[in-house]
């Protein structure tokens, strides 16, 4: 067993666990050969205090440098390209905006909607023929920030609320508390013991259908995973709402264009990373 520890990105050490790097390649979809090179490469390289944002650099080069691993590389730098859609949640409520909608719902982003005793305003509304769903967001640009307790207990009573005004009418009410991090012990406590709330975070539920797998099979990418863009243009776009591969390539580029601040050659390029890596 390794006595090497590692460095989380929120100060705190643990031992480092090689399965660890092997299941989050397996995941990203990297091939098996890759997935023992790179894992091999870096337990043979690591010293004590190496941080995980230094293991995270060095799996993804390496995927980088292998042209059959584009998608694998792109689906092991996802969590960190939607933690990049901030600073503020807006652009994530744009992306699960997006991301819902390819899964078949209308959906409506920031809507007010009026409860029995107040207005609330709901991040993300999405509705298809049998539910209605009702998504408390919490964006967090660090991955160690995990969505605690208290912002449950207010989006469940909100939900209430609305509730009782009929707004659900016969469709299934599915209020909803989504985060691209975690959430605390309390939080997933509260909510198997109430089962009103629904909670989605990264790699919750522990099993399935949990923010990471959604995304995946949804096929909605964030334009913070493009490589072909600076941080800065990420920054740009993002202030123009232009949150996914799929923005970027609506309408033939023209809305990236029109910002008059991108250089063409940029989405160009951009343009052959979406075809090779994001919309598969």
């Amino acid at each position: 067993m390794s006595t090497i520890t590692v460095i989380k990105k929120d100060g705190t050490r643990q031992l480092f666990d090689p399965s660890k790097l092997e299941e989050s390649l397996r995941r990203s979809g990297a091939k098996e050969e890759m997935v023992k090179k790179i894992t091999s490469y870096i337990s043979e390289k690591i010293v004590d205090g190496d941080t995980t944002d230094k293991i995270y650099r060095e799996a993804y080069e390496m995927l980088a440098d292998e042209k059959d691993q584009g998608s694998a590389r792109y689906r092991y730098s996802l969590r960190r390209a939607v933690s990049e859609l901030g600073p503020t949640g807006f652009a994530f409520e744009k992306f699960v905006g997006q991301v819902y909608a390819r899964r078949g719902y209308t959906t409506s982003i920031g809507i007010k909607i009026p409860g029995k005793c107040i207005t609330h305003e709901v991040d993300v509304v999405a509705e298809n023929e049998d539910d209605l769903i009702t998504a408390e967001l919490k964006f967090h640009n660090k991955l160690n920030i995990k969505t605690d307790l208290k912002v449950a207990l207010y989006v469940n009573s909100r939900f209430i609320d609305i509730k009782d005004t009929g707004y659900y009418g016969e469709k299934n009410a599915l209020p909803y508390l989504i985060t691209n991090t975690k959430f605390t012990s309390n939080v997933i406590n509260y909510t198997e013991c109430e089962k009103t709330l629904n909670l989605l975070g990264w790699d919750y539920p522990r099993n399935s259908d949990n923010l990471h797998d959604v995304i995946q099979l949804s096929k909605v990418h964030p334009v913070t995973a493009l490589t072909s863009f600076s941080k800065h243009e990420h920054g740009i776009l993002l202030d123009a709402g232009i949150v996914t591969c799929q923005d970027v390539k609506k309408n033939g580029g023209e809305d990236v264009y029109k910002l008059g601040l991108i250089k063409r050659s940029s989405v160009k390029e951009a343009f052959e990373e979406i075809d090779t890596i994001c919309l598969k």
